[in-house]
């Protein structure tokens, strides 16, 4: 099992607060947390930089830009040797927004984001399974994501507010 990181309370609270609202500027987390500006954007670079925070992302209703279907896939190999062949071939279709290596009946599980199901089924059967490595795969679409929220890192008593 890996070890986690080292970090103490302020840093938990820190990433707490952002991950609820990446946008909340340093100045605000600082007074929320009684500390300096500067301390809140030292931690910051600290978390970077041990690999605790890898990127801010912006949360996208992607209905509203028209793409109106989220799939997931669950996708068989040939040969589990051919994960990383056919991983770097899904990193080129821009509809695939991620992929995660599995146990149980799939070696990837991936989700996928289209317009509509002729869409969907334009990058199933002309992008997807037309990878070398993929022997065949199962399509789950999502009718609604119910729950979507990180993880509270924070431990008894670090509660803030």
């Amino acid at each position: 099992m890996r070890k986690p990181t080292d970090i103490d309370k302020l840093d938990r609270q820190i990433l707490s607060i952002l991950m609820r609202d990446a946008k909340m500027p340093y100045t605000d987390i600082a007074k929320k947390l009684f500390v300096s500006g500067g301390t809140v954007h030292v931690r910051m670079r600290k978390l970077e930089q041990l690999g605790v925070v890898k990127e801010a992302n912006l949360k996208v209703d992607y209905s509203q830009l028209g793409y109106d279907i989220s799939a997931f896939i669950g996708i068989y190999l040939d040969k589990s040797s051919m994960y990383q062949q056919v991983i770097s071939s899904l990193q080129s279709i821009p509809e695939v927004v991620a992929a995660h290596y599995t146990t149980g009946n799939y070696a990837i599980f991936a989700r996928v984001v289209c317009k509509d199901t002729q869409h969907l089924r334009e990058v199933l059967s002309g992008k997807i399974q037309s990878i070398p490595g993929i022997q065949r795969t199962e399509t789950f679409i999502s009718l609604e994501e119910s729950i979507n929220r990180p993880i509270n890192i924070l431990e008894e008593g670090e509660e803030f507010d």
